[in-house]
């Protein structure tokens, strides 16, 4: 029985570790770097009405911030992050770019949705329209439908009225998003647009699209930020040998200092730093010096998490007790206090992602991920694993869990 245990526990380790060494090449390799790790470049704008006297709404700011983001795919950057912050601001941060003023011009240039005649000619654009007065509908077979409203009927009645048996084209920018029939003069300054056999999702980006270009806004450059490639790899580099080297001396102290408990709480962190990365990927996030930051931060706390259990099992030990009333006793006695530490870290990461902004953010969010993910290895995982030893009955002395023998009292 003893030696089947123990084998158990060989076979879990062996196991885990397996698929750590199987998987993380894939893993590290669909990590996506942020610009201070990858080189690029970083711009913060200002978004202010065109019109005096208008107002920057937090729909047309979103809209605002999709149109950027769909011009720079266009111009082939891929992956960028254009994020609205606050009331009136928008920032973008594209990795690995090196056409950086390129890049800067085409995002300076206004947002332009306008409606063309088949010849090119532009007939009506954005300010024509009603704020927030696009729909969607369905019609009869049950398709949607866009509905629009014009500021000035009459307008609208004659460019109809000179389209009429050909189409009005929408085009962003220079990029065509529909091209409705005109059958008929319409009147009244408010129309349909039908969509043929197009899925709800098309029909809501273009009534998107229609109020934002109902609402443009102008955009101006307040802060900017260049990173080079060299210097972003360099950054990354020295970052991760800080925290491979410190996560060792960690391991090695653990080891030296717990013995038993030590060596399971390698491999709980070990566990934890796999499972993080993993977690990070499968939320799409970008990883940036604050959330290396984080990582490391979380690190330290899954090894105090350890410290804590450890400590706790050698003062059970002290008083006489068995190893698995210790194991038990102490596990029980350190959980409360590993939890309350991990819920203040929590609310205090939450504050941090509700009123921080850009890089305040993904630390907060990677704290938040890190907290979680340690609270199932370094707790539940270390539990099973030094359960899973002791039942083996082959590592039953004081001294495999640092405690001497003269330090023990009678109970």
């Amino acid at each position: 029985m003893v030696k089947k245990r123990l084998l158990a526990f060989v076979v879990v380790v062996v196991v885990l570790f397996g698929v750590i060494a199987w998987t993380s090449p894939s893993i590290l390799k669909e990590v996506k770097l942020g610009l201070d790790l990858k080189g690029g470049f970083e711009v913060l704008y200002e978004a202010t009405p065109f019109e005096e006297g208008g107002q920057v709404t937090p729909e047309a700011l979103k809209q605002t911030a999709k149109s950027l983001e769909k011009r720079i795919n266009a111009s082939g950057v891929s992956e960028p992050e254009v994020l609205p912050e606050g009331t009136n601001r928008i920032r973008v941060r594209l990795a690995g770019v090196t056409n950086d003023e390129e890049i800067r011009e085409l995002l300076a240039k206004p947002i332009n949705l306008t409606f063309r005649a088949p010849d090119g000619t532009i007939m009506l654009n954005g300010t024509d329209f009603k704020e927030n007065s696009a729909g969607v509908v369905y019609d009869e077979l049950n398709r949607p439908v866009v509905t629009i409203e014009l500021k000035d009927a009459q307008k609208f009645t004659k460019v109809t009225t000179d389209l009429v048996g050909s189409y009005l084209a929408i085009y962003l920018d220079d990029e065509e998003l529909s091209r409705p029939s005109v059958n008929f003069p319409i009147t009244g300054g408010s129309a349909q647009i039908s969509l043929g056999n197009a899925e709800r999702a098309e029909a809501e980006e273009l009534r998107d699209l229609i109020n934002m270009g109902s609402l443009p806004v102008k955009l101006t450059e307040k802060y900017t930020q260049s990173v080079g490639a060299k210097l972003g790899l360099d950054s990354l580099r020295d970052t991760v040998t800080a925290g491979v080297i410190g996560s060792l001396i960690v391991l090695v102290f653990m080891v030296i200092v717990f013995r038993v408990p030590g060596f399971v709480a390698g491999i709980s962190i070990i566990t934890y730093a796999w499972l993080l990365i993993l977690v990070h990927n499968w939320m799409g996030a970008t990883l940036t010096l604050p959330g290396i930051a984080a990582f490391v931060l979380g690190v330290g706390i899954a090894v105090d998490a350890n410290i804590i259990t450890a400590e706790r099992i050698k003062e059970e030990i002290r008083t006489g007790k068995s190893m698995f009333s210790s194991l038990k006793a102490g596990s029980k006695s350190s959980f409360r206090t590993i939890m309350d530490a991990n819920v203040t870290s929590i609310i205090a990461s939450v504050a941090l992602y509700v009123i921080g902004d850009g890089a305040i953010k993904g630390f907060a969010l990677t704290m938040i991920f890190s907290i979680i993910v340690s609270v199932l290895t370094n707790i539940y995982l270390s539990r099973f694993l030094l359960t899973m030893l002791v039942s083996s009955n082959a590592f039953m002395k004081p001294k495999y869990y640092g405690v001497k023998e003269e330090d023990i009292r009678a109970l």
